[in-house]
């Protein structure tokens, strides 16, 4: 068995450490917000039903990054804890492995949408909310076409999702920066050349959204295998390892993968619920498309956070060292409730003035001005659930973190805004989210209080 050098996730000092690792992906998930906010902003320009087209697409957009980002859950895992063990064959499986993981996930989102896009999209539509038939085409057509192109090109970012991820597993992560800030930057220049058809172009309308989507995804995942190749020193890539896949390794990968993807695609079951449910009030989904584009830029920071985070307490799981691990979550927590409260504070004080990013209708905004403050009352609490989520993945466990995600999103949130939209006012929805961040703070407490009872303690 090979042995690799002394890795920094073993040794560099914990707050460091997780600084050092976070802040690349802190920083691109930032810009992955900002593009996210700008490419509804741009789309937002040419008209409230464009807006709603690309919030109808976003259930199964959510589902691609379900499926690309739950793998590499399972590759991240495998491939930081065979590190810490020093065991560089099983590392190598993993990374090789993951690559060819990539492949699945696109022939899903291929066949998808060739054939499904178009009645995905419909079936969100309440002809009695929108009764003009013109209304309806426009989203239909503007969805549709959205959806298909983002599906039909899916492989840039199932591929620039993996080989970010192999970056971050080894402690990369200021070149998983660059791929990543590079995708989304190249994504905002190509939007209004697109969307609004400047330098001599078509005019393109969603769809050029769309394309500029996937360009900026495929040059990311180009950015990072030559990174990968060129710099991630602590594993070794090669062509003929990964279509020669080890059936032990895909199944420890799956094992963990399996229940992060699970957990993550109920996020497209909710959206696409609360869609259903918000369809019944004007313009309710349009602000429900805003608010997430807003939430991103906390929560993708969040994220950024627990990425740093997973490969860190992963080494220490794997290497066995019990102080570091417990370090880095307490670390974690502090920084993690920070950013959120911020964020619950920004979404109370200026609410009006981020809508109108949007081009918001006096409608829009009527609604969305108490949607975002009641829903970020949630989001203290959510910073815990989820950064207690990342250290249930990291030491295996991603059954309680799809526990979790099931009770929060589907046992509680989705009846909650049911029957609260009985009440015919669209604001008593938005006290769903809020009702169930805290069901699922008490089902995570106790999920975590099991986990350190039969796993943390023993270290």
């Amino acid at each position: 068995m090979n042995q690799p050098r002394e890795n920094k996730m073993g040794v560099m000092p914990v707050r460091k450490l997780l600084i050092t690792m976070s802040l690349p992906m802190i920083a691109s998930m930032l810009v992955q917000a900002l593009y996210n906010i700008v490419d509804s902003v741009f789309v937002a320009q040419v008209s409230e039903n464009a807006l709603t087209a690309v919030t109808l697409a976003f259930p199964i957009q959510n589902l691609m990054i379900a499926i690309g980002s739950g793998t590499a859950v399972g590759v991240n895992a495998l491939l930081s804890k065979s590190l810490g063990e020093r065991d560089q064959t099983n590392a190598d499986r993993a990374a090789n492995a993951g690559l060819l993981l990539t492949l699945p996930g696109f022939l899903l989102m291929l066949v998808f949408g060739l054939f499904f896009a178009t009645p995905f999209i419909a079936g969100q539509i309440d002809p009695v909310a929108v009764t003009d038939p013109t209304d309806i085409a426009a989203i239909t057509t503007g969805g549709t076409a959205y959806l298909q192109v983002c599906c039909c090109f899916s492989f840039g970012l199932f591929f620039q999702i993996m080989c970010e991820r192999l970056l971050q597993s080894t402690g990369r992560t200021t070149l998983s920066m660059i791929s990543q800030i590079s995708g989304a930057v190249i994504n905002m220049i190509l939007d209004p050349i697109l969307i609004f058809g400047l330098l001599g172009l078509p005019s393109l309308g969603v769809a050029g959204a769309a394309i500029a989507t996937v360009i900026g995804q495929c040059c990311a995942a180009t950015i990072g295998l030559v990174l990968n190749l060129r710099h991630n020193r602590d594993i070794h890539l090669s062509f003929k390892a990964v279509f020669r896949p080890h059936a032990a390794t895909i199944g420890r990968i799956y094992a963990v993968g399996a229940p992060s993807i699970l957990m993550m695609s109920i996020g497209s079951v909710m959206t696409y619920m609360m869609n259903r449910i918000l369809a019944a009030f004007a313009s309710a989904q349009a602000v429900f498309g805003v608010y997430f584009k807003l939430q991103s830029f906390f929560f993708m920071p969040l994220f950024g956070l627990n990425n740093g985070l997973i490969p860190i307490i992963a080494f220490n799981y794997g290497a066995k060292n019990k102080a570091r691990v417990k370090d880095s979550m307490r670390f974690a927590m502090i920084l993690a409730v920070s950013i959120m409260v911020v964020g619950t504070i920004i979404f109370h004080v200026v609410p009006t003035l981020l809508l109108s990013f949007f081009n918001a209708s006096p409608e829009m905004v009527r609604i969305g001005v108490p949607a975002l403050r009641i829903i970020s009352l949630s989001f203290p609490i959510a910073a815990v659930c989820i950064v207690l989520g990342s250290t249930f993945q990291a030491f295996s466990k991603g059954v309680y973190s799809l526990i979790v995600s099931i009770m929060r999103q589907l046992v509680v949130l989705i009846p909650a805004a049911w029957l609260l939209s009985l009440s015919g006012e669209v604001t008593n929805i938005w006290w769903a989210f809020l009702f169930a961040e805290i069901m699922s703070l008490t089902v995570t407490l106790l999920c975590y209080r099991r986990l350190h009872r039969k796993i943390i303690s023993t270290l």
